[in-house]
């Protein structure tokens, strides 16, 4: 049984089954890469931008849905799918250039949802109404916020401000879609504290979802200059399941976990060595959750007064689902 109300509890609530991801790469780009902010991009963010690569050998959607499905089927019975759009920033483009893009989802095999990556200076009420007029059941906007603290922001080359990331979660709660906020532990020149207060920020905006991500050296990234110059000491296994278990025991209980560890891609990662042993990391996370009595909110003024049972019908403490605006 987990400590925290996950994505797998959240899709089986919804649609009763098991429901997988399935990246696709349009080929969008960035603002913080095209001149637009800059050409320096975050100093973590990849050359890549966490894509899959698929659109660079000119695969078409529909190749790439197909490509995924069928690795998908040999691992997993499910037959219903999320389609995530992960590279780069998903609605830095024109109306004209998204409306084209997303229809192409329309008919694909198994599409229940959709997750899209953006930035909170990429997205406008044109762009949140075509995406609320897709009409899935789940639609989520996976939104950087990385930190709460400005200053963080600017040394990391994000290009926006937290007060921009609270406007556009705002505008996306407005149009009844579900946001799901970035969040880094291990930043340049953060402490746990940083961490911890960059959750509470979060608990205080409309947010239905969170990925926790522990900093990692990139291959071709500014951060792997700053680390081989000495510059920047990435976090410890130990001290990022510290902030982890902490940062999840003030996280509101109705807040969906996308992610509990970030992933590097094969080949790149850099440093640190432990990011490379993802379960072995899960499992330790759970264990020092357990050890230390822990469990989503449980450090909050409204928590339940024991571990609530996070899967099954005959659960009772079930979070709410916070109420979208029409």
């Amino acid at each position: 049984m987990h400590r925290f109300y996950g994505l797998a509890a959240r899709l089986r609530e919804s649609f009763g089954e098991r429901v997988q991801k399935i990246p696709l790469d349009f080929g969008f780009t960035c603002p913080n890469r095209d001149g637009h902010i800059s050409r320096k991009g975050c100093i973590f963010c990849s050359p890549l931008g966490s894509g899959s690569g698929l659109y660079d050998r000119s695969m078409p959607i529909a190749e790439q849905w197909a490509h995924w499905q069928k690795k998908l089927d040999e691992l997993y019975t499910t037959k219903l799918y999320l389609a995530y759009l992960q590279s780069y920033s998903n609605t830095y483009c024109t109306h004209q250039e998204l409306e084209c893009a997303l229809s192409e989802l329309e008919g694909l095999p198994g599409l229940v949802g959709l997750c899209i990556g953006t930035r909170p200076d990429c997205l406008d009420e044109g762009k949140l109404k075509l995406l609320k007029d897709l009409g899935l059941k789940e639609t989520w906007i996976d939104l950087g916020l990385q930190s709460s603290n400005n200053a963080t922001l600017e040394r990391i080359n994000r290009g926006h401000t937290a007060e921009q990331f609270a406007k556009a979660v705002e505008k996306a709660h407005a149009q009844g879609l579900d946001v799901c906020a970035h969040l880094i532990a291990g930043l340049p020149g953060e402490t746990k504290e940083d961490f911890l207060n960059s959750v509470e920020f979060l608990n205080q905006l409309p947010i239905a979802g969170i990925k926790f991500h522990n900093l990692f050296v990139g291959q071709g990234t500014p951060l792997q200059k700053l680390y081989e110059s000495g510059q920047y000491t990435p976090i410890t296994k130990d001290e990022y399941i510290t902030a982890l278990v902490e940062a999840i025991s003030i996280l509101r209980t109705d807040i969906v976990i996308h992610r509990l560890k970030a992933d590097a891609v094969p080949g790149e990662l850099v440093a640190p060595e432990w990011a490379r042993i993802k379960r072995i990391i899960l499992n330790e996370i759970e264990q020092a959750m357990k050890n230390r009595g822990i469990w989503q909110g449980c450090a909050r003024p409204d928590a339940p007064k024991e571990l609530p049972e996070w899967y099954g019908p005959e659960n009772k403490l079930r979070p709410k689902r916070r109420k979208k605006r029409a």
